[in-house]
């Protein structure tokens, strides 16, 4: 073979690698509202970055005929590239070919560059759109998926993982998204389920759709396994180049930096009557949190589950910060299971990146009920008190309203380590609200009131001097300033910069055990 048939026979294999499954199948794949795990790459890459890695690679099995269905990449398109300019390594299923099946030879393509990523420290992100296990393989498959799940566990916290649920994601393929940091998915064409609904339908008689049973809205509204829906491919895609710029690339490394044209002395005036004169009427948290982000831009994440809490990403002075806070405008911020579960999962993402907590808090307490403590509120509500706890990346914790009970212990108070305690003048910092508090404190005086209603009344006035007030927990110590809310962005900004070389450790051990 002369180097002129060489050359041409490369060529050749490159193209009919880059085909896939072949042009009837990309069609079909389009005519399904998708793109292709091509195109998948192109939109999320900056434009002419992707280098690919194992384009030639092909299955080794040779059972049910599979010997004379060997498709060049084998399913996966694997490699690197920049976002923003950064390194990142992505692997994107193909469904056109074998239906994006894994195989042995596929995992062994995305463990390759998950170990190239743990390498160098650059984020990993998996663009997921297959129907599962290539059952033609057997245990290899299975063996497939078990090698992806360890790295997933051994690179968590050290890089970024990052899951797109782009198509089917069923049996074991959903375990990798769920160690993995954040999950987006995409409504209408994707779906995550452990079983299918023909097997439930069979095993317990429940009818249920895919859409149902592990659509987009499902997992992000009920179950809390995604963080976000978008509306196609191409939303999906930006998503994911907007939640990297907030992270650094490795556990080694500060977030990136931007400039910042929004004045860091910016006072903000509205600030001062956000929060209600009634203490029993509801706000919206974010009309706080925005205004005192650069340019007011608050990038929520887990936006449409347990909305009592909300967390998410913002900027201050140019400088990456994650955000939690208690919703008085949804259950009145009371803290449960799924908004525990959902805090503290965000915590322990930012601390592992170095990524500064800033709490907003309003909370009256734990949500009461039989369902709640039979559910294990104690332990899911540990999980947010542990996470807190054991953060240390700079934490500041502002007090905007109520502070009840151990909710406020749990939201990030000075007792777990947090640096700065600041709370406005329409805080209340006690164990319990002031009428709950008075009935159980004056339960006979009242049971022997002429007029209990009055005496009622005046004791609860009474309480409310003594303790719905920042000035008591002030004295002690425990809130290092009570602010003008108007104030609320440059008292945070000046805070972090003084938290710029902070130096915090845990006691020497393999790891906790955190109460899951």
């Amino acid at each position: 073979m002369t180097l002129e048939e060489k050359l041409k026979e490369l060529k050749e294999r490159n193209e009919k690698a880059l085909l896939g499954g072949g042009k009837e199948r990309i069609e079909k794949q389009h005519a399904a509202g998708k793109l292709t795990a091509r195109e998948r790459i192109e939109l999320l890459l900056d434009k002419g970055t992707f280098e690919e890695i194992d384009r030639f690679v092909v299955h080794r099995c040779d059972n049910f005929g599979m010997d004379k269905k060997k498709i060049v990449g084998d399913g996966v398109v694997t490699g690197f590239g920049r976002i923003d300019g950064r390194l990142v390594y992505v692997f994107s299923q193909d469904f056109t070919v074998f239906g994006g099946s894994l195989s042995e030879m596929y995992a062994k393509k995305i463990c390759k560059i998950m170990d190239l990523a743990m390498k160098v420290g650059a984020p990993i992100i998996g663009l997921n759109d297959s129907g599962g296990a290539r059952i033609h393989e057997g245990v290899v498959s299975l063996g497939g998926y078990a090698d992806i799940f360890l790295r997933n566990t051994l690179a968590s916290g050290v890089i970024p993982q990052i899951s797109a649920i782009m198509g089917p994601c069923a049996g074991g393929a959903v375990y990798s998204p769920a160690i993995t940091d954040f999950t987006l998915m995409v409504k209408d064409t994707s779906y995550m389920f452990v079983t299918g609904p023909d097997v439930i339908k069979t095993v317990t008689h429940e009818e249920v759709t895919k859409e149902e049973l592990g659509g987009a809205r499902t997992h992000n509204e009920i179950s809390g396994v995604a963080h976000f829906a978008l509306e196609n491919d191409k939303a999906c895609l930006a998503c994911i180049r907007e939640l990297l710029s907030f992270m650094p690339s490795n556990n080694m490394e500060e977030p990136p930096r931007k400039d910042c044209n929004d004045p860091v002395d910016r006072v903000i005036p509205e600030l001062n009557t956000v929060v209600p004169d009634n203490p029993n009427l509801p706000y919206d948290i974010r009309d706080i949190i925005r205004p005192v982000l650069d340019d007011n831009y608050f990038f929520e994440v887990h936006e449409h589950f347990a909305k009592n809490i909300v967390v998410g990403f913002g900027r201050l002075n140019g400088r990456p910060v994650g955000i939690v806070a208690n919703q008085p405008n949804y259950l009145a911020g009371v803290l449960d299971i799924n908004a525990s579960r959902k805090g503290a999962r965000f915590v322990r993402f930012c601390d592992a990146f170095n990524i500064p907590l800033i709490t907003f808090e309003d909370v009256p307490g734990f949500l009461p009920g039989v369902n709640q403590e039979h559910g294990g509120i104690i332990v899911h509500g540990a999980k947010l008190l542990y996470a807190f706890s054991e953060a240390t990346v700079p934490k500041i914790t502002i007090i905007t309203r109520k502070a009840y009970g151990g909710a406020y212990c749990v939201m990030a108070s000075k007792h777990i380590r947090t640096d700065y305690n600041f709370a406005y003048p329409t805080a209340e910092i006690a164990v319990m609200g002031p009428e709950g508090a008075v009935n159980i404190l004056y339960k006979k005086e009242l049971a022997k009131s002429d007029n209990p209603e009055e005496l009622r009344k005046k004791l609860v006035e009474d309480y409310k001097k003594l303790f719905a007030n920042p000035y008591t927990a002030a004295e002690m110590g425990f809130v290092d300033e009570i602010i003008m809310p108007e104030n609320t962005r440059v008292k945070l900004i000046k805070a972090l910069e003084s938290l710029d070389n902070k130096r915090d450790t845990l006691p020497p051990k393999k790891h906790g055990n955190i109460p899951l």
